[in-house]
């Protein structure tokens, strides 16, 4: 990366009502980070882009990465239940398990038709108490060689999904390349794919793509003012809330004593799983200059 005085930035709003980017999510519980990650903003501008997943990222993933948190938001908890209860019997459910089959037939109370249909029978919508999913580790019965399930019953599978709520960041990518800020900033307001704010229930509102300012990460957060989502600033003016200074943490090109390492440096986001490596980071209070750019944007 070259100096500060070649280097150009792309800033990007990042706000809606709801984001959620994942640092050590697994399994049952889905955390969020407190701000964008950077393998998720990489993610979100290499779908905008239409990059296939197997594609090498290039110099998309060498940009300097920042991020200002204008407005950090709220911790938005969701209890998530998947399953139990009555759902719709399949045919291949009655193919691949003998013992649902049998039950299937037997059932003294179908579901009761819709309008004047014909009662389904056991390949229609015939349903079961207690029962989650569609069959799984199906296998051969050994002695009677037909396909049945290992599991017969199925619970409810209980969730924790977190996010954050009302928030908004102004997200800056240094580089020295113009134009290939340039491309990503058109294809952010022109995306090829369907973007989101780290999860699919997540899209964004408003302009993402806020404009390319020259210098360095740390100029383009003094320069301009908070944006309009901002509490407090309605114009989005620093002038309605002159004693805030935002946090905002700028990527460190090299290892920063004893300062631990984020696993958010994407390296390629392949169908099996995407790949990270470790960055570093620095957080700093940002002061707006008084003469700090506003805003004319769409919310």
């Amino acid at each position: 990366m070259s100096g500060a005085n070649d280097a150009h930035v792309l800033l990007v709003r990042l706000a809606g009502p709801l984001q959620s980017w994942g640092i050590t999510g697994r399994f049952a519980r889905r955390d969020t980070h407190s701000r964008p990650t950077k393998s998720g903003v990489i993610g979100l501008c290499a779908a905008a882009l239409g990059l296939p997943r197997e594609e090498p990222l290039g110099e998309l993933a060498e940009v300097r990465f920042g991020v200002r948190a204008d407005r950090p938001g709220t911790s938005l908890r969701d209890y998530h239940t998947v399953g139990g209860g009555r759902y719709p019997l399949r045919p291949r459910d009655l193919i691949t398990d003998h013992q649902r089959a049998a039950r299937a037939t037997t059932d003294p109370s179908p579901v009761p038709p819709l309008d004047d249909a014909p009662e389904p029978g056991p390949f229609g919508r015939a349903e079961l108490e207690a029962w989650y999913g569609s069959p799984k580790y199906v296998t051969a019965d050994p002695a009677s060689g037909a396909l049945v399930s290992a599991q017969l019953r199925r619970h409810s599978l209980i969730t924790e999904r977190w996010y954050l709520a009302d928030a908004a960041f102004l997200v800056g990518l240094e580089h020295e390349d113009r134009a290939l800020l340039e491309r990503v900033a058109h294809a952010l307001e022109h995306p090829k794919r369907l973007l989101w704010l780290g999860r699919k229930a997540c899209p964004p509102s408003g302009d993402l793509a806020l404009g390319i300012a020259p210098g360095s990460l740390r100029d383009a957060f003094e320069t301009h003012a908070l944006l309009p989502d901002a509490v407090g600033c309605g114009t989005g003016s620093p002038g309605a809330r002159p004693s805030a200074r935002p946090w905002a943490w700028f990527e460190s090109p090299r290892p920063i004593p004893g300062v631990g390492p984020l696993s958010d440096q994407p390296v390629r986001f392949g169908a099996d799983g995407a790949t990270h490596g470790l960055r570093w980071e620095t957080r700093h209070r940002i002061t707006i200059a008084a003469h700090a750019r506003g805003w004319d944007i769409i919310l």
